[in-house]
C-alpha cells in the first residue's frame, strides 16, 4: 500500500526532510521492517533466467534466499531489525482488494499473449505483475527468522501501521519500508531502500516526519487529508486531483471537509468527487490502525542463531549447498559481536553551553574577571605550574 505521488511530492515541497545516507549510518538501530513488503520486492528480485528459484520438489525459494542474505547484510552494518508481518486487513479496503485482483486477471491473460508471441520482455513483466506472497512463504520466512535468532511478530492489522506505531512509540528508531503510507500513520522516521541488494549500490533513503510537516506547512490531520486526496487504498480519489492540487486545496481550505464546501459552491466537471466518498473513514483508519501498543509488545532479542536448525532447514528443505549456509551462518554468529557494540552517541550527554556562564565581570573561583579566566587558562594549559620554576635565573641558581 502506498500514497500515489507523496515522495515526489515532499521532495519538492520539504526538501530538508529527506536524506540519503549509507546503511552503516543505522549501526545501533532498531529498525521495524514491513515484511510483507520485503517478501514481494525478494519474490520478483530474486530470480534466475527462467523465473523464481526453487528447491528440488518445485518449492519456490527466491523469498528465503533474499531473507537469508539481506538480513545478514543488514546486520553485518549494524542494523538490529524486527519484522512486522500483515495481520488482517480492514474490510474497508475490499475495493482496492478487487482493483488488484483485476489487475492480476489481466496479467494473466497478457502473460498467455506474451508467452505465444514468444516476446520473453513482456513475459517477464507479466510474471512480476503476477507474482503474490502466500501463507506458506510467510510461514517458511517466520519459520526461517526464527531459527536464524532475528525477531518477528505478527500484527493485528497491517503491518506499515503496526511498524509506524512503534516507531512513534520510541520501540524502534524508524520503519523500513517502501510504502510512503508509514509517514501517514505516524512514523517518525522512515527510511526506504534498507532491503536493496548490495549490487544496487543504492543509498539509503529517510524521511523525518516532523521536517515533512515544517516544510509542507501542515498540521499531521492535514496531512493525512493531503494523502487520502493523492491517492490511498482505502477510498478512491477525486478525479483531476493529483499531489501538487491536493496540496494546495488543504493549505487554502483546511480540510477536506473545506474544499468539498468550496466545490459545492463553485462546481466543475475537472473536479469529480466520487459518489458516497468515505475519506471520513479512510482519516479515521490512519489515525487510529488497528495494532498493538508499546505495553502489549513481547520483548524483542536478537538470539544466537539454531545452527543446526538452519542448517537442516535450508540444506535439507529448500536445497541451498551446505558451503553457503555455513558461510552465512558464520556471518550471522560474527553479527551477534557487532550487535553488542553501542553507538558513539549513546555515551555522551548534552552539555550546556559554555556561553551561557560567560559575562563581563563575573566572580571565578580564584579570582575575578577576564584576568582570573586568562590565569586559570594558563594553569590549565601547562604555562605556569607552582611546582616548576618560573623563570631562567630560577633554574640555574644552586
Amino acid at each position: 500500500m502506498g500514497i500515489k505521488g507523496l515522495s515526489k511530492l515532499i521532495q519538492g515541497t520539504a526538501e530538508k526532510s529527506c536524506k540519503e545516507g549509507h546503511i552503516k549510518g543505522y549501526f545501533g538501530r532498531a529498525i521495524a521492517i514491513d515484511a510483507t513488503m520485503a517478501l514481494y520486492q525478494f519474490l520478483i528480485a530474486v530470480r534466475h533466467a527462467s523465473g523464481q528459484l526453487t528447491n528440488e520438489s518445485g518449492e519456490t525459494t527466491s523469498h528465503i534466499i533474499g531473507f537469508f542474505y539481506r538480513t545478514i547484510r543488514m546486520m553485518e552494518n549494524g542494523v538490529k531489525p524486527i519484522y512486522i508481518f500483515d495481520g488482517k486487513p480492514p474490510d474497508f479496503k475490499e475495493h482496492e482488494l478487487a482493483k488488484r485482483k483485476e489487475k492480476r486477471d489481466k496479467a494473466a491473460v497478457e502473460l498467455k499473449e506474451a508467452q505465444e508471441a514468444g516476446d520473453a520482455a513482456k513475459v517477464t513483466q507479466m510474471e512480476k505483475r503476477l507474482v503474490r506472497g502466500s501463507r506458506e512463504h510467510v510461514k517458511d520466512v517466520q519459520q526461517l527468522l526464527t531459527l536464524m535468532g532475528v525477531p518477528w511478530f505478527q500484527a493485528p492489522g497491517e503491518a506499515e501501521a503496526q511498524a509506524s506505531r512503534m516507531c512513534a512509540q520510541g520501540v524502534v528508531y524508524g520503519t523500513g519500508t517502501e510504502d510512503m503510507d508509514a509517514l501517514t500513520f505516524g512514523t517518525t522516521k522512515l527510511v526506504r531502500r534498507l532491503t536493496d541488494s548490495e549490487a544496487k549500490k543504492r543509498p539509503v533513503l529517510e524521511f523525518d516526519l516532523a521536517l515533512v510537516l515544517e516544510g509542507m506547512g501542515l498540521t499531521m490531520e492535514q496531512f493525512i487529508d493531503v494523502c487520502i486526496l493523492c491517492g490511498c487504498d482505502y477510498c478512491p480519489s477525486i478525479r483531476g486531483v493529483g499531489p501538487k492540487t491536493a496540496l494546495m486545496m488543504i493549505k487554502k481550505h483546511g480540510s477536506i471537509e473545506g474544499m468539498l464546501e468550496y466545490l459545492s459552491e463553485n462546481p466543475s466537471t475537472k473536479y469529480v468527487v466520487p459518489d458516497n466518498w468515505r475519506f471520513q473513514k479512510a482519516r479515521e483508519l490512519f489515525k487510529e490502525p488497528d495494532v498493538t501498543d508499546k505495553k502489549d509488545l513481547p520483548k524483542f532479542t536478537w538470539d544466537p542463531p539454531k545452527e543446526k536448525e538452519l542448517t537442516d532447514y535450508l540444506v535439507e528443505k529448500m536445497s541451498f549447498s551446505i558451503e553457503r549456509v555455513e558461510k552465512g551462518i558464520e556471518r550471522l554468529k560474527a553479527c551477534r559481536k557487532k550487535g553488542k557494540q553501542k553507538r558513539l552517541d549513546n555515551f555522551f550527554k548534552v552539555m550546556p553551553s559554555p556561553a551561557a556562564g560567560k559575562g563581563k565581570g563575573k566572580t571565578t573561583k580564584g579570582g575575578k574577571g577576564k584576568l582570573a579566566g586568562k590565569k586559570r587558562r594558563r594553569n590549565e594549559s601547562g604555562n605556569t605550574n607552582s611546582g616548576q620554576p618560573k623563570n631562567k635565573r630560577a633554574r640555574t641558581k644552586k
